[in-house]
């Protein structure tokens, strides 16, 4: 009785639900109008026609009998003139009672209230003992991944979802949900952020600033990790009170330009701990390839180990007898003097002086141009959307505007002689074909990827890339190192 309570509570709170009430009340009001004038009409044909006398309520129970096809046949007209009549009523009956009124109401009550129910099953706060847990401000591909990792660890989270159909549906489907407003701080007391462990901040820019200092009012110690699509936003996030601001577009760029093979083979350090470095490197075109790592002999010349080996997106384990060939990636650890050493171990053969081929110069793409410009790397961008020459100005590579899906504009741009391709574009499919593509067009060409969605990698290498990132699982990795 209380949950009904709620529900109908619920449901004429709503603006569009009174106005839906009111055009149900209007039809009802008429079809009780109808029936009364019925009513009326049949006592008239009863007594001035056919002589006969009935009650007013006699004249209802008819009508409604009529309208309804019940048809019981207890009361009928012997004239033509009452036979007529009985026509149209039931005609008008067919429309109104058995059409037009299930119509109305489901359609202005049933249908709300149904509605109602699915939006109050998402909770609107989290239990009050709560702590130490992680709240999502939007469930997307990273937010996909960093629940996986969270599940994974049992630590606690809810996905903040401002749509309450929306967090149904989640709710039904086994997340952990809170609806509520992104920008009300009564939202971030409902979800306890004072105690959580992280809150994080991954819509754009703008709500991510509005975010932080929403929870800011609510939670001023609480730890506040925002994910910017734009450089220029990581110092407003910074000012708005953000505790860590990710550019995870811009990372994205930057590990994708690290895996290119242009001139020579480069040490990439991807993280330290203490006073140790771990680097990856490609194998292409260096003496390395076609070797199994005890046949390197790379502890015994540099002093860094290999402790991983990835193998076209799969990071394995490095064993002795593992075979590295030209897609490799090894993973190796050392000091910072034996990172150096190994740098200048490392030789390229048949040495590519061409520029890179970058495709697309979105977000990805220009933080991929960045990269390779602080390499002093040449390189050559295909891009459809005229409107970037604007950003031209601070790219040193020559710039080709078209679609890459066009051989012509490829070919223009050099793709023939490039060491190596970047494919940066915002679409899983459209880089998937891209990569097909390339690769048939030039079988020599190594082929760096990015990929929104994980499900997505097994295709883009059958495709044949050589290396290939997933945003949403170094969102994940990211925030969650964090974490």
């Amino acid at each position: 009785m209380k949950l009904l309570t709620t529900q109908l509570s619920y449901l004429l709170s709503q603006q569009q639900t009174r106005r839906n009430l009111k055009a149900l009340l209007k039809f009802v009001l008429f079809l009780t109008a109808v029936v009364l004038l019925y009513a009326v009409v049949f006592h008239w044909i009863m007594v001035t026609i056919e002589k006969r006398d009935h009650s007013w309520l006699t004249g209802i129970y008819w009508t409604l009998t009529v309208m309804s096809t019940l048809g019981f046949g207890d009361i009928t007209f012997h004239s033509d003139v009452g036979r007529a009549f009985s026509i149209v009523v039931l005609l008008s009956g067919i429309v109104l009672l058995l059409i037009v009124l299930p119509f109305a109401f489901i359609r202005f009550f049933y249908a709300p209230w149904l509605e109602a129910q699915v939006r109050l099953r998402a909770p609107r706060e989290v239990p009050h003992d709560m702590s130490g847990h992680v709240i999502i401000c939007r469930y997307e591909t990273v937010a996909q991944g960093l629940i996986r990792k969270l599940k994974a660890f049992r630590i606690p989270y809810y996905v903040l979802e401002p749509d309450a159909t929306l967090a149904a549906n989640l709710y039904e489907e086994g997340v952990s949900v809170v609806t509520g407003e992104v920008d009300n701080s009564t939202t971030y007391a409902a979800l306890r952020a004072s105690e959580a462990r992280m809150v994080l901040a991954n819509a754009d820019d703008a709500t991510n600033t509005n975010i932080t200092l929403t929870v800011r009012e609510t939670a001023a110690e609480a730890p506040v990790v925002a994910v910017v699509e734009s450089v220029d936003s990581v110092d407003i996030l910074g000012l708005a009170g953000a505790t860590h601001v990710l550019p995870l577009k811009q990372r994205l760029g930057e590990h994708l330009a690290y895996r290119v093979t242009a001139e020579r083979a480069n040490v990439h350090v991807i993280g330290t701990f203490r006073d140790l470095r771990i680097a990856e490197f490609p194998v292409q075109n260096t003496p390395l390839a076609g070797c199994m790592i005890r046949e390197t002999r790379l502890r015994q010349r540099t002093g860094v180990n290999v402790v991983g080996v990835w193998e076209r997106g799969h990071l394995l384990p490095a064993k002795p007898d593992t075979v590295l060939t030209e897609s490799s990636v090894p993973v190796i650890l050392g000091t910072a003097g034996q990172i150096a050493d190994m740098e200048s171990f490392l030789v390229t053969e048949n040495v590519n002086r061409n520029p890179i081929l970058v495709i697309g110069c979105g977000n990805v793409g220009y933080a991929v141009t960045c990269a390779l410009k602080n390499k002093s790397l040449a390189f050559h961008v295909v891009e459809r959307d005229k409107a970037i020459e604007e950003r031209a100005s601070s790219i040193a590579g020559e710039l080709f505007i078209g679609d890459a899906a066009d051989r012509s504009v490829l070919m223009r741009a050099g793709l023939a002689e490039a060491p190596s391709a970047v494919i940066t574009t915002n679409d899983d499919a459209m880089n998937i074909y891209l990569t097909v593509y390339c690769r048939r067009l030039n079988p020599r060409l190594r082929i760096v990827s990015r990929i929104t969605h994980e499900r997505n990698l097994e295709a883009i290498h059958r495709a044949g890339a050589d290396f290939v990132l997933s945003y949403a699982s170094l969102g994940a990795e990211s925030i969650f190192s964090i974490l």
